[in-house]
Order: structure tokens, then sequence, then C-alpha cells
């Protein structure tokens, strides 16, 4: 079953920020130390780029009192198991995998882990989301799955993010998962009231098919600097009630409104993917 309120991420390595998203209810504050590869897959795209490090764990972790601390390693190499080692040893609570392939690589990383801290598995290639049911069995009880849709997109030559979730590719993902208890996430979630493709429509799709976490984008904390460069423009514990407010709305509302929101949700991806696409 899906969680009474969907869960939320925020990417930051700043104490003081981290502090006050805990404070306003974010449950989970989300180092990124993946550099491997990614410049090169996502240089063109407007999203995060990873500066985070060791010390930043170590300072996140001796703020926090409530919110998890979640550690993106890089994809599966040589420094691998020295990654793993020193994230936990700095304070990581949840380690996440990104980039992989196939069900070899999932149990390498379980067993490198060896069940310290629990693992989110970030699938975000085709053959990773193609592959679920192979590995899906090896997760333990609060380990997680989060589906990372600009990497995804980006495998399947598609120009908009939210293309797969639109033509339905997660629906069976999400039946699998949720038949098997397993906790999972998918991409993000701007603020109600804006994004380019609504932010209303997205946290439906989140409340249609049983989806448990969400990362908040850039649109909650605008990369601010300090805490009162963020409060001059948003508050944070404001906006997060605007959210599981719609999402419980939402819940009432019924199956026959979700889908009536998805197919709102589908014409506007693909709207929007039609504008993106290279003329």
């Amino acid at each position: 079953m899906a969680p009474a309120n969907l869960h939320c991420m925020l990417i930051t390595a700043n104490p003081a920020i981290a502090q006050y998203a805990e404070q306003a209810g974010v449950q989970r504050i989300f180092i990124d130390m993946e550099v491997l590869g990614k410049a090169e897959r996502q240089g063109h795209l407007n999203t995060h780029k990873a500066h985070h490090t060791y010390a930043d764990i170590s300072t996140l972790r001796a703020v926090l009192t409530q919110a998890e601390l979640m550690v993106r390693l890089n994809p599966l190499h040589d420094s691998t198991p020295s990654e793993i080692d020193q994230a936990i040893a700095h304070g990581a609570q949840r380690l996440m995998l990104p980039m992989f392939h196939r069900r070899t690589e999932v149990r390498r990383f379980l067993d490198l882990v060896n069940g310290r801290v629990p693992v989110t598995l970030l699938t975000e290639t085709p053959p990773a989301l193609t592959r679920l049911p192979t590995y899906i069995a090896d997760l333990g009880p609060t380990d997680q799955i989060h589906i990372g849709l600009n990497d995804l997109s980006l495998g399947m030559g598609l120009d908009f993010l939210f293309e797969p979730v639109a033509a339905g590719l997660l629906d069976p993902v999400a039946d699998l998962l949720n038949q098997n208890d397993i906790t999972w996430g998918f991409g993000g979630i701007a603020r109600m009231g804006t994004g380019t493709l609504p932010a209303e429509l997205v946290l439906s799709e989140h409340v249609r098919l049983g989806s448990g976490w969400v990362i908040l984008s850039r649109a909650f904390h605008g990369e601010a600097a300090t805490v009162e460069a963020l409060c001059d423009r948003l508050d944070l514990k404001a906006e997060l009630q605007k959210l599981w407010a719609t999402e419980t709305q939402l819940r009432q509302a019924g199956q026959a409104t979700l889908q009536q929101n998805h197919q709102q949700f589908a014409a506007k991806t693909f709207a929007l993917a039609a504008q993106a696409a290279p003329r």
C-alpha cells in the first residue's frame, strides 16, 4: 500500500538548509557524490551536478536528528568498495546505486554493503527497468527502488523526462513493486501551482501509481546558499503542507479522477516533448 503521505527527499550539502528542511518535514536528505559519466550524459540538461564530499556526509550527519541521510555513490567501478566503506564511516544511513544494467551489478553492490545500511537502487537505464523482475527478490525489507527519469528518458532516446510515465511504461513496474511490498518512488516534483508540466498532475501520477518517494526539485530551494536566502523565496514547511494537502485531495478523489488526470498529464507531456524535439 502507498503511504499516507508521499515522502520527500531534498538534495543539499548545506547543514543549515538540511536542518531547516528536516524541521519543515522533509524525511530524507540526499547527498550526491555521483560524478563518473554524469557530465557526459547530462551536461546539456539543467540537472543537479554533484560536488558533494565525504566531509559533507559527516557535517550533515552531525546536525540531522530525524531525516535519513542518503548518499548516491558512483556507478560500480574499481573504487566502489572504498566508496561504500568511506560513506558509511562518515555517517551515511542509506546508499544509492546509480546507472546499473543487470542483476549481477545489484548483487555485487548488495554484497559490498553487506547489510550495514539499507540501499536504494536507482533504476534509470532501460536494461535495469526491463530486468527489474530479476533483482527485486534480492532486496531486503528496508531497501527501495527509485525510478530515475532523466537518464531513463535519455537512454530511450526521448525528448522529455516524463514521457515514460505518460506512455504507461511505469504502470506494470508499479504493479510489480506494490504487489511485492517494495517501497519505491520516481522522479522529482515542483511546488504546487508551478511547473511547465503542472506539479499537481505529476503528484496525481504518484498517487495513481502508488509511489512512496519523490525528490523535491530546485523549485523548493532555488539552490539558495543560506537559510535566510531560502526563506526570502518561500516557506518550505508551507509548501510541503500544500503538497500533502493536494495529495490527500487526490487520494479522496478516486480512480476515475486519477485516470482523467493521467490523460491530461500524457497530453501535456507529449506536447512538451514535441516542443523539445530537435528540428
